[in-house]
């Protein structure tokens, strides 16, 4: 079954990553590093390697951060997690998120199906505000977010280097969780 049918036919399933799933997302992971237009969280400067991705999911889940995967069929299509804004204590209810799809599975809801789940999670977690870096370039990135009731709070020229080209970014915002 190619990809498009299996896309239309097969739901897709969400749930909190494990260990297993680290293969998959790091081969998720360097592909945007090494050819997708991503956030700046995909501007890694040194190789980044499985026992990396393990230990920063350790990490996020220590703190009650969320960390997501999508599936189609069982495999790993997509996944989301979200880490602490800034360490600081005053920020401690915001949260930055980034978002990655396989390259086969970009346009077909996996991002969609993704960001509200993640958003839901911080929100439980008791998290009251969701910050987004997006690469300028990346507009099916910022029409999700926008669809997911973001804002564009600011934007950054030619704040990244990649790929020999400087890149601009988008911060995008929205609440969360209830007020305080």
């Amino acid at each position: 079954m190619d990809k498009e049918v299996a896309s239309r036919t097969s739901p897709i399933v969400l749930r909190p990553s494990n260990d297993d799933d680290v293969p998959a997302m790091l081969d998720i992971y360097r592909h945007h590093i090494e050819h997708g237009v991503g956030n700046l969280g995909a501007f890694e400067p040194t190789p980044f390697d499985a026992d990396d991705l393990k230990a920063r999911r350790r990490n996020m889940l220590k703190h009650r951060l969320p960390h997501l995967v999508a599936t189609i069929d069982g495999v790993v299509a997509g996944y989301a997690s979200a880490v602490l804004f800034r360490k600081r204590p005053a920020y401690r209810f915001t949260v930055k998120h980034s978002i990655y799809v396989h390259p086969d599975r970009l346009h077909i809801g996996v991002g969609r199906a993704l960001l509200p789940a993640l958003i839901q999670a911080c929100a439980s977690a008791g998290f009251h505000q969701m910050i987004g870096y997006i690469d300028s370039a990346n507009v099916a990135s910022l029409r999700l977010h926008e669809a997911c009731g973001f804002r564009q709070v600011g934007y950054l020229r030619a704040v990244a280097l990649r790929f020999g080209e400087w890149t601009d970014t988008v911060m995008v915002q929205r609440a969360i969780g209830p007020e305080m």
